[in-house]
C-alpha cells in the first residue's frame, strides 16, 4: 500500500514579512497593510485536512530546520550571514522583494528542513509520495539574494543533497506555480540530469526571466523547459501544455524522481496572478503526474508548496472543492 508523507511545522507559520502590502516597503502614499504572502493560506490547507480526517490517513512529519551545511549547498556564505544579521536586529530584505522580520530566519531553515525530509523520504522509498507544506516559499530564491517572498531555495537545497548523498541522480522538477521558477532555473541551469520545467504566466515575476529561450547551457543545455502562457488563459492552454509538452519533457528524460513546485497562484481567485485554473485543473494534473511517475520511476514523486495567495480557496486546490466537482 502506498503511503503518502505530509510534512509541516508551526514554526513556519510564524514567519512574518511586516506591513508590505504587495511592495516590498510602505511608502509615503501606500497606506501599510499586511503582506499578501500570510500564513492563513497555509494553515487553512492543514487545517482543512485536520477537519477532513484527510491527515488521518497521511504519514504526518515534522522535521528538523536544514544546517548550515546543507544552506551553503546552494546558498553564498555573503548572504546567509546577511539574512542572520537581520534576523538578530530589525529585520531586513533578502533582496528583491523578500522582506523578514525577527524570526524568520527559524521559519526559514524549518521550511527547508520540510522540503530536505519530503525529498530524502521519498528517494530512499520511506514514502511513496510527499507533501511539504513550505512557509515561506523558495523557488525564486537565488544564491546570493532573494526573491519574491522567498528567502531559501528549498527545492534546489532539498535536490542537491539528496544528489550529494546519492540518493539520486536523474531529477525533473516542475514549477507550476503562476510566477516563473527562476530559483530552480538558476540553480541547475548548466546540469543535465536536472530537468527544470516552468510553466508561468509570461512576464508576471521576475520580469527579466522565463522565456522560452532560456534552455540551459553548456552540459545542461536543453535540460531548462520554459512555457510561459499569456495572461488570462486558463483551463485549456494548461491541458495542452501538460499533454503536449510538459509529461512527453518529463517522460523523455527519465527521472528517477520528480518534484513540483506546486503554487496555487495560477487560480482564477488569486490576486497576484491573472490566470483561471479552478480546483479541478490542479486535481487533473496532479493525477497526470502521478500517473507517470508510476510509470517513470515507481511513483516517486514530492510536492513542494510555493505561493498561492487566496486564503478562502487554495485550501480547495488541495482538498478538491466540492462544488466544482475537484
Amino acid at each position: 500500500m502506498s503511503t503518502t508523507g505530509f510534512y509541516w511545522h508551526e514554526r513556519c507559520f510564524w514567519h512574518d514579512l511586516g506591513a508590505i502590502g504587495v511592495f516590498s516597503a510602505p511608502g509615503e502614499f501606500l497606506q501599510p497593510q499586511a503582506a499578501s504572502e500570510s500564513p492563513e493560506s497555509k494553515r487553512r490547507l492543514k487545517n482543512i485536512l485536520e477537519v477532513s480526517g484527510l491527515i488521518d490517513e497521511l504519514r504526518v512529519v515534522k522535521p528538523p530546520a536544514a544546517t548550515l551545511d546543507d544552506l551553503l549547498r546552494f546558498h553564498s556564505p555573503r548572504y546567509l550571514d546577511q539574512l542572520q544579521a537581520g534576523d538578530k536586529a530589525r529585520g531586513g530584505n533578502g533582496g528583491d522583494c523578500a522582506p523578514y522580520m525577527p524570526g524568520s530566519w527559524a521559519a526559514a531553515t524549518h521550511s527547508t528542513g520540510l522540503a530536505i525530509a519530503a525529498v530524502e523520504a521519498v528517494a530512499q522509498g520511506e514514502v511513496s509520495n510527499a507533501y511539504a507544506l513550505c512557509r515561506p516559499p523558495g523557488h525564486h530564491a537565488e544564491a546570493d539574494q532573494g526573491r519574491g517572498f522567498c528567502l531559501l531555495g528549498n527545492i534546489p537545497l532539498a535536490v542537491m543533497r539528496a544528489r550529494a548523498l546519492g540518493q539520486v541522480k536523474r531529477v525533473a522538477i516542475l514549477d507550476w506555480d503562476v510566477h516563473h521558477g527562476n530559483g530552480q532555473q538558476a540553480a541547475f541551469y548548466g546540469e543535465p540530469d536536472v530537468l527544470t520545467l516552468s510553466i508561468h504566466q509570461a512576464a508576471n515575476y521576475p520580469l527579466e526571466t522565463g522565456s522560452f529561450d532560456e534552455q540551459g547551457e553548456g552540459a545542461g543545455l536543453g535540460a531548462n523547459l520554459n512555457l510561459p502562457l499569456p495572461p488570462g488563459c486558463g483551463l485549456g492552454a494548461y491541458a495542452y501544455a501538460m499533454e503536449k509538452l510538459v509529461l512527453p519533457a518529463l517522460e523523455a528524460f527519465k527521472p528517477e524522481l520528480i518534484v513540483v513546485a506546486c503554487g496555487y497562484d495560477a487560480c482564477a481567485k488569486d490576486p497576484l496572478g491573472k490566470m483561471l485554473l479552478n480546483s479541478q485543473a490542479f486535481a487533473t494534473m496532479t493525477g497526470q503526474l502521478k500517473a507517470l511517475a508510476e510509470r517513470c520511476c515507481e511513483g516517486k514523486l514530492v510536492f513542494i508548496h510555493e505561493g498561492g495567495y487566496s486564503e478562502g480557496y487554495v485550501p480547495l486546490c488541495v482538498r478538491g472543492d466540492p462544488n466544482s466537482g475537484g
